[in-house]
């Protein structure tokens, strides 16, 4: 205890040191006192229970047992509610299931305890730990999941008792969590995090306590942002916070994330969520632009998790990892527990130690701003003191300056905490605020007011960093360090970023504020050049960028080069010794520029310098020498970074000359063009030859650890490579070479270090192309891996070409490039590419006969281009009867150029000539407004575009000009016609279900005044309904068409503007019935039996009929001709025949047929002699004497006014019959005008004198006697002199049609 805090403990000690006892009589008296002051009843509505935080009223203390005794922990614990108890060991919540039996927990009444019956006596951290093989660098996706796993070796492994391992991010120690799950056993300690989210991104230390201390590795997280559901929107927040938790409110803050090509951030929102529900409520109506926000409102006892969003102007991003719980609650309680010997715990409440019976609150202390920005300020106090015996809540009011008008600020909110944010602030103005306490007895006075305060950013984002400095670290990776900004404004950390030297295009480094000013930037591409920049964050948001750094080439860090090796012998002389040997395997970063040299004799320990001055290539001559001598000697390579480590000293060699007939070791041997299946093997041909020139190699090949070579060519060749192909995937293998010449095989080189038959990662290939401006072939190459000393090597049949008049040869970067200057047969061959300090990136490619014909064709067209076309020079004419000549490129650029020529003359764009292109549709046309005579002949257009030309020519000459020249006056005639009042569909004809047929025609472009007139043969029709052409259409019916409705019909439109005219020839050529014939037989029904006087009729109906049309009768097969016996005829609806007197040589099958111009329709009846046949045979034979008309009457007369007209007729009858004449159906009587006779009882007559039109009319006689009778109609139609004979008018309704046809006594056939 602090010595400040003492003297108050003492005297708190004092005052409240007696026992239990003394102190309930002390209440009880403090009891009596204030109910003799009549306040008591008033304390019956005080809450009986308040809520409380947890508190150990009973801590857990220390224990120390023997081994393998049981232990029982014990506490005691208090709340209201009721606290929720874990138990955990190490931070690691204890299940007692995971270990059943050693783990008993118990509550009994708030004493919550905890039984472990057996200790074991070895501790984790006297465990030996070894660390093998651990995680790297991991990058991972928000959403996704990722496991980091660390090997290790534990003695003894214990399956009960694992290594103490800890995990920590940034050195804050993890949890067991949601977000985080470990597990540790079997010499695997293991991370996972099952749903990673930019919070998670950091450096990850595991942390093994171990006998000899701890074992420790760390690697680093990064975690980029998932892909947002809107285009273009930003990245979601992270680290979100909540802190000054009260009864009901919070605040809440988090980190803003980084934005490379996102727009800026406008603001946040914030969301939250009660515990155990699902669903979200946005805080804030519109976005937050500081990350922080205050939340009130709160249900007070209720837990909350929260969650932000941040906003752009493309949209709105993912959330970010929701908040841990936290429970709105009251910070300071009015209770206060006192522990008197510890033994007793007393709870007296504020008011039991107020001296006096209080009621009414005071007024809060401390008021003032504890945040202040341009959106909000915070409002803070500190609780009244007394707060009265009930619940208060607060009041607060405003005042702008130094009036004293003072307004309330929360007039729909009853405010339970110290704490409360203001909005509703205009800018530029301060206010003065103040706070009133209130309760149920009534309001405080209000507080002291605050200092003006204004709503202003007091820091806003901070400066940009200063200097960023980048250098090399790794292969991958890139070391940056920088100044931190002038103002820092409470900065959270820095956001780092990086760019492709040339992309200008920037992605994030670092995706969580990082705190520090140095930062290793992983996930870089070896042999890129780069550019880095920073920002700095605060919680106002992102600084501007840094100045950009200087670029740097990503290659691992400048060093000495490692140690080369693999000392040999080429040749000795007696007095001197080639030596050769390989290159370090690591060069440091830098080229090896020198290697030095030192011997010594065989025994010796002093090393001697070879020569003052170091060797420049892999093999030197060693000179001065002493013959017999064994000689050792070691080398050093030099790069900028200086001199590395010696070799190995070689194996001792003895100076002796060699005379041997076969040749010396073969050395160098180097591997490339690495693939999964095959690997070519290069080497240098020995230095000595023996006694006679080299004639070829062998190549032998065993596996890594196999002492046993096989022959890979069985003939030997004569080149210094051979690629090796059937290798398998992943294996590693060794190779030696045997060089041979007349003499036999010679020594072999030293083995080969061991090569793995696996591609490097990102491989490519050689491309073979031609440029598509410049038309060169070329072989391409892009590199997986380079660094900062590469170059490309390449050869043709793996000869370095160094100067040559065929090729040359560019490199930038990654790529190399090499063009033929004129690529012919000679340029033939297998074209390899090699790049130098790399792991053996290579490349080869054969350009064979076929390919190279095919790539000059293609580099022909592209040095002689021309411009592809989609349609040769055509013509097509237009509506004015102006004719469009036009071509289609595939393509055309805004520059392109052309011409017309025309009969050897070239044509501009002048008064009857219009030309223009289109770009877009790669369309060039020439238009002749005025098309006649004189424009017959050649057309050709020539176009050039760029380097590409074209041309392309019509011949427009003899008939297919005069087809041109016809159509183009057409369509000259039909736009004048157009002009004024046309037909837009010309004259047709269809016939209607009654078997009309409607000559139609659409007209367009009328007006009120224009008129319309029909025509047949050049005579005006009368129709009953006029036509009215502002209808748009105009129709004629013809009922029952027939013969003598043929003819040239017309149709005539006209206005002051002019006239068209559309004419429709009905003239009798070729089938007329045909159209109207169709719907007669689609409508004919089957033939049905009439009885009748004179015997039998056979009759099909139709909706229209007349004998112009082609019926055909058959009687069993026989075709049927009109007669006395079997007479043929029909009415407008009926096709008859009629069979008289029938007998039995008329049974039989009977069949019409109608002919609609294209097929024919039968219609079949069986007059076999059964049924309705039979009857009518019975019916016939009385009714052979009955009365009827023999003969002499015809159908229909026509005849001239004034003349005499006379009917007379033969009839017949046993007994004669009655004969009765009428007029229209109106009996004639005989006097001076009818004169009706009757002679000898066959003779009847009808005479009228003198003959008027009045007289026309429907005649009909009666015949009839005691068997029967028939009733025969005549048609009289009298014309004045001079007249046509009429016809019934066109244009007029079925009816009244037919009756003019009966009148006119037209015969159809």
């Amino acid at each position: 205890r602090a010595p400040e805090g003492m003297q108050e403990y003492q005297r708190m000690t004092a005052h409240f040191g007696r026992d239990l006892v003394q102190m309930q009589q002390e209440l009880h008296r403090m009891k009596v006192a204030t109910k003799e002051q009549g306040m008591m009843p008033l304390r019956k509505d005080y809450p009986v229970e308040l809520p409380k935080a947890p508190d150990f009223l009973i801590s857990l203390r220390a224990h120390t047992v023997w081994e393998k005794t049981p232990v029982k922990l014990f506490c005691t614990v208090s709340g209201q509610p009721n606290p929720v108890v874990k138990w955990y060991k190490n931070n690691v919540a204890i299940d007692p299931l995971s270990a059943p039996g050693k783990y008993k927990i118990e509550n009994k009444y708030g004493a919550h305890s905890l039984i472990i019956t057996t200790l074991f006596g070895i501790h984790p951290s006297k465990l030996e730990v070894t660390l093998l093989e651990s995680f790297g660098v991991t990058f991972g996706t928000e959403g996704e999941s990722v496991s980091l796993v660390a090997n290790m070796v534990v003695v003894p492994d214990l399956p009960n008792l694992p290594p103490e391992a800890m995990w920590y991010r940034d050195d804050t120690l993890l949890m067991p969590s949601r977000w985080a799950e470990m597990s540790i056993g079997g010499g695997v300690a293991k991370l996972t995090l099952p749903h990673l989210n930019k919070d998670d991104e950091g450096l990850y230390t595991l942390r093994i306590w171990s006998k000899d201390g701890t074992a420790e590795h760390s690697a680093y997280l990064f975690v980029k942002d998932a892909t947002p559901t809107v285009a273009g929107a930003p990245g979601a927040p992270m680290d979100v916070k909540v802190s000054d938790v009260n009864a009901d409110y919070i605040l809440v803050s988090w980190k803003p994330p980084n934005t490379t090509h996102e727009a800026p951030i406008t603001g946040y929102f914030v969301d939250r969520r009660k515990s155990g529900t699902k669903d979200w409520v946005q805080c804030n109506d519109s976005p937050v632009k500081v990350c922080k926000l205050p939340v009130h409102g709160l249900t007070e006892g209720a837990s909350y998790h929260f969650r932000v969003r941040a906003v752009n102007k493309d949209g709105i991003s993912l959330p970010s990892r929701m908040s841990s719980g936290v429970t709105a609650a009251e910070v300071e309680s009015d209770v206060e527990v006192i522990k008197i010997e510890g033994k007793y715990d007393i709870a007296i409440g504020q008011e039991e130690l107020q001296g006096v019976y209080v009621t009414i609150p005071g007024p809060p202390t401390n008021v003032h701003a504890t945040e202040i920005n341009k959106t909000y300020i915070v409002l803070s106090w500190t609780p009244p003191s007394p707060r009265g015996r009930a619940p208060v809540w607060y009041l607060i009011e405003k005042c702008v300056g130094d009036s004293h008008v003072w307004q309330r600020v929360n007039t729909a909110v009853q405010l339970r905490s110290p704490r409360f944010p203001v909005y509703d602030m205009e800018d530029m103005k301060s206010y003065r605020f103040r706070i009133i306490t209130v309760n149920k007895y009534g309001s405080s006075e209000p507080s002291e007011p605050t200092a003006p305060i204004q709503k202003v950013d007091p820091y806003g984002v901070p400066s940009a960093p200063g200097q960023v400095i980048a250098s090399r670290n790794t292969k991958t990776s890139a070391f940056v360090q920088w100044e931190a900004p002038k103002h820092t404004n409470n900065l959270m950390g820095y956001y780092v970023d990086a760019s492709l030297v040339g992309s200008k295009k920037w992605f994030p480094c670092n995706h969580r504020p990082y705190k520090h000013t140095r930062f290793v930037v992983h996930g870089l591409v070896p042999g890129d050049t780069y550019v880095f920049r920073v920002q700095a964050v605060n919680a106002y948001g992102l600084s501007e960028e840094s100045q950009e750094s200087a670029s740097l080439f990503i290659d691992a860090a400048l060093s000495t080069p490692s140690a080369p090796y693999g000392i040999s012998l080429l040749n000795c002389n007696g007095s001197s010794m080639t030596l050769a040997w390989k290159r370090p395997k690591n060069t440091g970063g830098s080229k090896i520029i020198s290697y030095y040299l030192d011997k010594r004799e065989a025994g010796s320990v002093d090393w001697k310098e070879v020569g003052p001055h170091p060797a420049v290539h892999r093999t030197f001559t060693v000179e001065n020498l002493t013959s017999g001598v064994f000689y050792e000697f070691k080398v050093q390579a030099a790069n900028l970074a200086g001199v590395g480590l010696p070799s190995e000293p070689s194996k001792a060699f003895a100076c002796e000359a060699w005379t041997m007939a076969e040749p010396g070791p073969a050395y160098d041997i180097s591997f490339w063009e690495v693939r999964d299946t095959s690997v070519l093997v290069q080497w240098k041909p020995p230095v000595y030859s023996g006694d006679c020139p080299i004639t070829g190699f062998f190549v032998d090949m065993a596996k890594k650890g196999s002492s046993d070579f096989a022959a890979v060519n069985a003939e030997p060749i004569g080149h210094c490579y051979l690629k090796v192909a059937g290798l398998e995937t992943g294996a590693s293998y060794v190779f030696r070479v045997r060089a041979m010449n007349a003499k036999g095989v010679g020594k072999a080189s030293d083995v080969s270090d061991p090569v793995c038959a696996k591609a490097l990662p990102g491989t490519k290939e050689i491309v073979c192309g031609v440029d598509e401006e410049t038309g060169d072939i070329f072989l391409n190459f892009e590199a997986c891996e380079v660094s900062e000393t590469s170059k490309f090597t390449w050869s043709k049949s793996y000869k370095e070409i160094t100067e040559s008049s065929r090729v040359s040869i560019t490199s930038s970067g990654r790529h190399s490039k090499l063009t033929f200057v004129n690529a012919e047969k000679e340029d033939l061959g297998v074209y390899s590419v090699a790049v130098t300090d790399t792991d053996g990136v290579s490349s080869s490619y054969s350009v064979n006969e076929e390919e190279l014909k095919k790539m000059q064709e293609l580099s022909y067209n592209i040095k002689h281009p021309i411009v592809p076309l989609k349609t040769e020079l055509n013509y097509e004419i237009l509506e004015k009867g102006h004719v469009r000549f036009w071509v289609q490129a595939q393509k055309l650029s805004s520059s392109v150029n052309y011409r017309f020529i025309v009969n050897d003359k070239a044509i501009t764009s002048a008064e009857g000539y219009k030309i223009s292109h289109d770009v877009s549709t790669g369309i060039i046309q020439m238009t002749i407004e005025h098309f006649t005579k004189a424009n017959e002949g050649t057309y050709t257009i020539q176009m050039q575009d760029g380097k590409a030309k074209s041309q392309s020519t019509l011949v427009l000459v003899g008939d297919a000009f005069k087809v041109a020249l016809k159509e183009a006056d057409f369509q000259r005639k039909e736009h004048i016609r157009k002009q004024g009042p046309h037909f837009s569909e010309y004259l047709s004809f269809h016939v209607t279900d009654d078997c009309t047929v409607m000559l139609v025609c659409k007209l367009a472009n009328v007006k009120k005044e224009t008129t319309f007139t029909w025509f047949k043969e050049d005579e005006e029709i009368t129709v009953d309904v006029p036509p009215n052409p502002m209808s748009g259409s105009c129709s004629l019916p013809i009922p029952m068409f027939s013969r003598k409705d043929q003819g040239i019909y017309k149709a005539v439109l006209g206005d002051d503007r002019g006239k068209d005219t559309s004419v429709y020839d009905v003239s009798g050529k070729g089938n007329d019935m045909y159209f109207i014939t169709i719907c007669v037989c689609s409508s004919a029904s089957d033939l049905v039996l009439q009885c009748t006087p004179e015997g039998i009729r056979l009759q099909c109906s139709m909706k229209y009929y007349t004998e112009e049309m082609k019926t055909i009768w058959f009687h069993r097969e026989s075709k049927i001709s009109s007669s006395e016996k079997m007479r043929i005829g029909g009415t407008s609806e009926m096709a008859w025949m009629q069979i008289c007197e029938p007998t039995d040589r008329e049974k039989g099958h009977y069949t019409i047929e109608i002919h609609d111009g294209k097929k024919s329709h039968s219609r079949t009846f069986d007059l076999s002699g059964q049924g309705n046949v039979q009857m009518c045979y019975m019916n016939y034979l009385p009714s052979v004497d009955r009365g009827r008309v023999v003969g002499g009457l015809p159908d229909v007369v026509t005849i001239m006014e004034k003349k005499s007209l006379s009917l007379t007729c033969t009839v017949w009858g046993d007994p004669n019959p009655e004969v009765t004449w009428f007029k229209n159906e109106q009996e004639i009587v005989s006097d001076d005008r009818y004169k009706i006779t009757f002679e000898g009882g066959k003779f009847a007559s009808l005479t009228i004198k003198i003959v008027y039109v009045e007289d026309s009319g429907k005649y009909s006689i009666n015949v009839r006697n005691k068997y029967g009778g028939e009733f025969v109609e005549i048609t009289v139609s009298v014309y004045k002199k001079g007249e046509d004979i009429p016809e019934p008018k066109l244009g007029q309704s079925k009816s009244v049609a037919t009756a003019n046809r009966l009148l006119s006594g037209v015969d159809l056939q």
